[in-house]
């Protein structure tokens, strides 16, 4: 059992703990944060132990009535591991501390490679992370597309993809701050990030990526064109996206003809916040002409990293040194088939 801590208890932070918390080799030690409002009454509720980041949190989280276990410093003589969930900034600055304390460490997407050194794909490059300090555990979008395309390559079939992303303007709970209403905003610069966030874990990817902000806030939805090797079939395509079983093939036939309709069908699946941790990727839309692949997915952005960050601490740890192992029992704790 190794000892694990998550600061920042935010939309991915809460779902890091939960994920971490189900797992049978590693122990949620406790959350970090500087909230006393509804989230962290949240995690008392489901009696973790909570840590102060500041004194001035530990005063105010205090005179909210919040069992306070200790401040930062408490938390990280505690543990094996830290999965640093807070805005950039703030992890920018926790990592000092980290590296300092000489403890390993986790970063989300948010933060640039260079963080860490190594950016964290489970179907990709799970080996290279084993036993190392730190990686960064890259964003929702990146990590679709190293499933996607990853299996695609694994198949010998990928030459090539040209990649747009349809991009939710914010988080829904952050909705009434900001984001935008009757208009699309494109990105400026083309490639937009993700395309060479993806070669910073797979180097080969011949990847270009587009984005355009759009007024909605559910998920992401991306549309793929893909210069394969050789002329193939639609059946040689699927069975290569079959090989990631983080690739949910769904069908526009059957109902699910957008964004909200796929997220209905998770919350009746029972999933917590009807989260989808999979790539919603339309087999009934797949075409192929020659040697030309087209193709569209679905991507939750508060979900899809969190099987990844589970592996991440496994690789990390050096508690399993299979790849497949990993994502095999994560997969299982997490529920995806």
């Amino acid at each position: 059992m190794k000892n694990i801590a998550v600061i920042g208890y935010g939309v991915i932070g809460k779902r890091v703990a939960d994920a971490i918390n189900i797992q049978d080799d590693m122990n949620l030690v406790g959350v970090c944060d500087v909230i006393s409002d509804w989230r962290i009454q949240n995690a008392i509720r489901k009696e973790y132990n909570i840590y102060a980041a500041t004194n001035e949190a530990e005063k105010q989280m205090k005179s909210s009535g919040i069992s306070v276990q200790g401040n930062l410093q408490d938390l990280l003589d505690k543990v094996d591991l830290v999965v640093d969930c807070t805005p950039k900034n703030i992890a920018a600055k926790n990592v000092e501390i980290y590296k300092k304390q000489g403890i390993k460490f986790i970063v989300e997407g948010g933060e640039k490679h260079e963080t860490t050194g190594h950016s964290f794909n489970a179907e990709t490059n799970y080996e290279s992370a084993l036993n190392l300090n730190a990686t960064r555990v890259v964003s929702c979008n990146t990590t679709s597309i190293l499933r996607t395309l990853g299996a695609l390559k694994r198949a010998d079939l990928l030459d090539y993809a040209r990649g747009t992303l349809l991009r939710r303007a914010t988080d829904p709970w952050e909705s009434h701050l900001g984001g935008i209403m009757n208009t699309m905003v494109p990105e400026r610069e083309i490639p937009s990030h993700q395309g060479p966030d993806a070669q910073s874990v797979d180097p080969d990817l011949n990847v270009i990526t587009s984005a355009v902000k759009v007024p909605e806030t559910l998920s992401h939805l991306h549309y793929w064109n893909v210069k394969l090797k050789k002329q193939t079939t639609k059946e040689e395509v699927l069975n290569a996206f079959k090989t990631s079983s983080r690739i949910k093939l769904i069908q526009y036939d059957q109902g699910l003809v957008s964004n909200n309709t796929i997220k209905e069908m998770f919350l009746d699946m029972g999933r917590p916040w009807g989260d989808m941790y999979e790539v919603a990727l339309w087999e009934d839309m797949l075409k192929v002409v020659g040697d030309e692949l087209f193709y569209a997915y679905v991507v939750d952005n508060q979900a899809i990293v969190i099987p990844e960050t589970i592996d991440a601490i496994r690789a990390l740890t050096g508690i399993e040194t299979d790849s497949q192992k990993s994502i095999s029992k994560t997969n299982k704790s997490l529920g995806i088939n």
